[in-house]
């Protein structure tokens, strides 16, 4: 879950502000529409709609990773990479691939490092949790499936490795969308206390940086899943055929040294790999994002996010900020998947 803020972390502690919160920014015909609030589907119970499994899932040998995927749409359509978070997986984007391969777009969903059908390639590789080695392996699929340019698209880790390429490798992204808009941090960041009630919502971080944390969310990864979920999208009635589909890709041999890891390296209580600290040297200056950006929040959001209005100015390329209405909470592409395609949609227009 993003937990992790380059921006000060104490604003969110204010409330969610308007969406369409005062910005120095620029916003460009194209995205201008997008300032006002979307609605989103209205709450229903998940997969009350018979949206199915991914038919197949393909593999590909990228960076230190034979990366699982599903590919959906024209071969030779433009191409959109959707990132999902934890506790998710590629399941959060099968309604928006279904609306974006009708679309005419190649849609590449790929399971994260930890979860689901990818595997590292070495035994002996790290079980690296950290932000720039998932955002390396986005720029290694690409890399390996030949894709020079992509619209990229994500929530919860997922939004912060898109953020992290937008930022880092701006050519190799044509438009992004992020739920809960920039999440781009530091260890050092992390270190930073926050007041009692902020602290109470990063309970299971505290958790993870325990042995017993560890033992507790090998034991009880699917119970654990669960209340994540819960707590993340209060107002969304999933079924357990819906969460079952998702839970299945945590039982992939490295998810809980990748998922514990992370979130020790975000409270320095875990070292990163040499391989990533230039990256990680440059993500510490807070790199603003130039290429053109929507980013989403859902009204019903049960987890920590900052307000749209503490990031506004890291986006420098046309941007607009949308408020996705209709109590939808933290997994947005599944809980409002038609809000999520249309922002894909309309970042990649000219």
């Amino acid at each position: 879950m993003n937990l992790d803020f380059a921006i000060d972390r104490r604003r969110f502690l204010s409330g969610m502000l308007a969406a369409a919160a005062t910005s120095p920014l620029v916003v460009s015909d194209l995205l201008a529409a997008a300032m006002r609030p979307v609605a989103g589907r209205p709450a229903r119970r998940a997969g009350s709609d018979g949206t199915p499994a991914f038919a197949s899932l393909s593999h590909v040998d990228a960076g230190v990773l034979s990366i699982g995927y599903a590919e959906v749409g024209p071969a030779d359509g433009p191409a959109v990479i959707l990132l999902h978070g934890w506790p998710y997986d590629i399941h959060a984007f099968a309604e928006v691939t279904t609306l974006l391969a009708s679309a005419g777009r190649r849609v590449i969903v790929p399971h994260l490092r930890g979860f689901g059908t990818t595997r590292f390639l070495a035994a002996g590789t790290p079980r690296n949790g950290q932000p720039s080695a998932l955002a390396s392996d986005v720029v290694a699929l690409m890399d390996a499936l030949q894709i020079r340019q992509a619209v990229l698209g994500g929530f919860d880790w997922g939004a912060r490795s898109a953020d992290i390429v937008a930022a880092l490798w701006p050519e190799r992204c044509k438009g992004l969308v992020a739920v809960s808009g920039y999440l781009i941090s530091n260890q050092e960041a992390g270190k930073r206390p926050l007041p009692p009630e902020a602290e109470l919502q990063w309970w299971y971080q505290f958790y993870f940086a325990t042995e017993r944390g560890r033992a507790g969310y090998e034991a009880n990864r699917d119970e654990f899943a669960k209340l994540i979920w819960r707590l993340g999208s209060p107002k969304w009635d999933f079924d357990d055929t819906t969460f079952a589909r998702s839970a299945a890709s945590l039982v992939n041999p490295d998810h809980v040294a990748i998922v514990i890891h992370n979130y020790r390296w975000r409270l320095g209580l875990a070292e990163g790999e040499a391989r990533y600290s230039e990256l990680e040297h440059r993500l510490r200056e807070s790199p603003v994002i130039t290429v053109p950006t929507i980013t989403l929040e859902g009204d019903a959001n049960g987890a920590p996010h900052p307000d749209p209005s503490a990031y506004a100015r890291k986006f420098a390329g046309p941007y607009a900020h949308r408020l996705v209405e209709g109590e939808i909470g933290h997994n947005l592409p599944q809980e409002a998947p038609r809000a999520f395609a249309d922002a894909i949609l309309d970042v990649a227009r000219p």
